[in-house]
């Protein structure tokens, strides 16, 4: 029987929901728009429906409408936002670990004429308030910051951000749909979406908040249901089961988080002390308390996810090799973390601690076996958990036919460079490794196969064509005490121009 550990994709139907929907889909088939009984009875659920929705959310009833999804409450959001504050005009601000569908909404808008500015993350994915402030323009028309994150659990600074938000006179759009049913609603929002299926309701049922007085005009024809926001027939029992879950599940949270909190931190612990070069990402404290994600060095997403099925585990993965467009995830990116191996775990109401106790206890084997055949030495980290080092903007490289070169006598000297690049010592060899065509992980591999043999003080360039590698090469630097020198584009060399030079220097 497989071990479900990932609801922050889906959570299984709760019992509550399941006996609603039976009982809805018997009392509340009908049209709630129509008189006659059937219809008014359908209209009495769907109202207390949403009575419950918006109580737990701390909405008013009248300011809560329905969405087929949680995406869909986004996108409808953020839409009928910008149109309501067009005059104002069309900047849009987010964070940079914002869910797909605040990010296609932003290229929408973009392609449209308007302005995107994105606000960075720390290393642990949470966004600072006065920076974020400090993008808001006398144009811009919406911000959007989502509650937690969903591939790491870090919990944003909502209500810090909008108190600036408020005094610049911009509606803030919060995406709650990891947190919903599991923390309180934080704070000041202006508009605010979550998911049903996310707390254990039933697929299907999104929910679209829009605070009283805030400026917002239907991107969509106009429609009479759902306070105009949303066009169509509602499910009406889909939505008693969405309400009659997350009553239950918030009823649960404060125990249940408690034990579930616990549980992650043995995760969080035990991995690092189980399993070689791994990182643990996401905020330590201020994060989700059921949600934890870390990053293998060397190991295929994919690979692990597949193994760890075969075990019996449903876990999930922010990694560019489980990708098929082999993108690597703009959360970790964003965050400057290793964005190969990814495994994310997020355990439902009820997981047993012998379920976490056996997980933790065939981790280890199944990365040691996907390790194996790659001959390296592997060791536990040594690296600090603090931030990465800047990266360099600059340019450099040296190359040779034979991938060798030096400055004195060779018959190729290095390029020159350009500010914020320390190039190599005039004198010193450059080990090119050639890693072209090569996907994650196999750039990273291939350069811890190497690295031993790059005298200390040398350097070591990866000419790589993966996005991923630019990513990981900088994150494995961090997590094996080596330094990351920057960056040369390899069109200077007569490479593809979507390849470039990474460059390593060994100090250990």
């Amino acid at each position: 029987m497989t071990v479900y550990f990932d609801v922050a994709s889906t959570a299984p139907l709760h019992p509550v929901a399941r006996q609603a929907l039976t009982a809805a889909l018997d009392e509340g088939w009908a049209d709630p728009a129509r008189l006659y009984r059937s219809g008014r009875q359908a209209r009495m659920l769907l109202d207390a429906a949403r009575e419950t929705v918006a109580a737990e959310l701390g909405a008013r009833p009248d300011e809560v409408s329905f969405t087929a999804s949680g995406t869909q409450a986004v996108q409808l959001g953020m839409l009928g936002a910008l149109t309501g504050n067009r005059r104002r005009g069309s900047h849009l601000v987010h964070s940079a670990v914002e869910h797909s569908s605040v990010l296609h909404v932003a290229e929408r808008l973009e392609l449209g004429g308007g302005e995107i500015t994105v606000a960075p993350v720390d290393r642990t994915g949470r966004v600072d308030p006065q920076v974020f402030g400090a993008l808001l323009r006398p144009d811009t028309a919406l911000a959007a910051l989502q509650s937690a994150n969903h591939e790491v659990g870090t919990l944003q600074p909502v209500a810090e951000t909008a108190e600036l938000c408020a005094e610049a006179g911009v509606p803030l759009l919060v995406d709650a749909a990891q947190s919903a049913g599991r923390v309180d609603v934080p704070a000041g929002w202006s508009l605010l979406t979550a998911s049903a299926h996310k707390w254990g309701g039933p697929p299907g049922v999104g929910v679209l908040a829009v605070r009283k007085g805030v400026r917002y005009s239907s991107p969509l024809p106009a429609d009479e249901r759902e306070g105009g926001r949303v066009p169509g027939y509602v499910n009406v029992p889909a939505i008693v089961a969405a309400a009659a879950s997350l009553r239950a599940v918030r009823a649960e949270a404060r125990q249940e988080n408690a034990r579930l909190h616990a549980l992650v931190e043995r995760i969080r612990a035990r991995v690092p002390q189980l399993v070689p070069e791994v990182e643990v990402v996401g905020d330590p404290v201020r994060r989700l308390p059921h949600l934890v994600t870390f990053s293998c060095l060397y190991v295929d997403g994919e690979v692990l996810l597949t193994e760890l099925d075969r075990a019996g585990f449903a876990v999930s993965s922010g990694s560019s090799c489980t990708s098929s467009t082999l993108t690597p995830s703009h959360v970790l990116a964003a965050m400057g973390v290793l964005t190969e191996g990814n495994v994310r775990v997020s355990l439902p109401y009820g997981t047993a601690e012998a379920d976490v106790d056996r997980f933790l206890a065939v981790l280890p084997e199944l990365i040691a076996g996907i390790r194996a055949p790659l001959g390296l030495n592997l060791t536990q980290p040594q690296g600090s958990s603090g931030s990465l080092p800047p990266r360099a903007e600059g340019r450099a490289g040296a190359e040779s036919d034979e991938r060798q070169a030096t400055d004195e006598g060779g018959s190729a000297g290095a390029r020159s460079v350009g500010a914020g690049f320390e190039r190599p010592e005039a004198s010193g060899r450059v080990t090119v490794i050639d890693a072209l065509g090569k996907r994650c992980p196999l750039p990273v591999i291939e350069l811890a196969k190497r690295i031993g043999e790059v005298p200390l003080g040398g350097t070591v360039a990866v000419l790589a064509d993966d996005e991923a590698a630019r990513l990981d090469i900088p994150a494995w630097c961090e997590m094996r005490d080596q330094e990351y020198a920057g960056e040369a584009p390899a069109a200077d060399y007569g490479g593809d121009r979507g390849s470039a030079y990474l460059v390593v220097r060994r100090t250990t």
